[in-house]
């Protein structure tokens, strides 16, 4: 049986292109350019182009060929992405241990609001 391996983990540049694909779905080179512009106004096209073309390459994005213009798609969700590089996180940084990871995210400061999100999510048994 053979398993197939797991996609590479993003880099922070591919991480930010993701946190922009991930609620537009798809988009073409030109709207995720369009869209990165808001946070990073220094990025320019083909940067963002060749940064979705390694994406394709390394199985981070899939991409839709049947247009002029290819339309890329993360490969994995980003509750999915996400899951993984916390476990991984868990795993290296606090010796697998979730709790550790917990107390050092609240020892960093957390805002008022996202105490009482947490609070009121423990106090419910978890998230819905």
């Amino acid at each position: 049986m053979t398993k197939t391996p797991a996609p590479p983990k993003p880099t922070a540049a591919e991480l930010d292109l993701l946190q922009v694909l991930w609620p537009l779905g798809a988009a073409t080179a030109k709207q995720a350019h369009q869209a990165m512009l808001k946070d990073r106004p220094d990025i320019t096209y083909a940067t963002v182009l060749r940064l979705m073309q390694i994406m394709h390459t390394k199985g981070l994005l899939i991409r839709d060929e049947s247009e002029r213009s290819h339309v890329y798609a993360p490969a994995q969700a980003q509750d999915t992405l996400q899951g993984k590089l916390l476990k991984d996180l868990i795993q290296k940084a606090f010796s697998g241990s979730a709790k550790a990871l917990v107390m050092a995210a609240l020892k960093s400061g957390i805002s008022k609001k996202e105490r009482e999100e947490i609070e009121s999510l423990l106090k419910d048994g978890g998230p819905q």
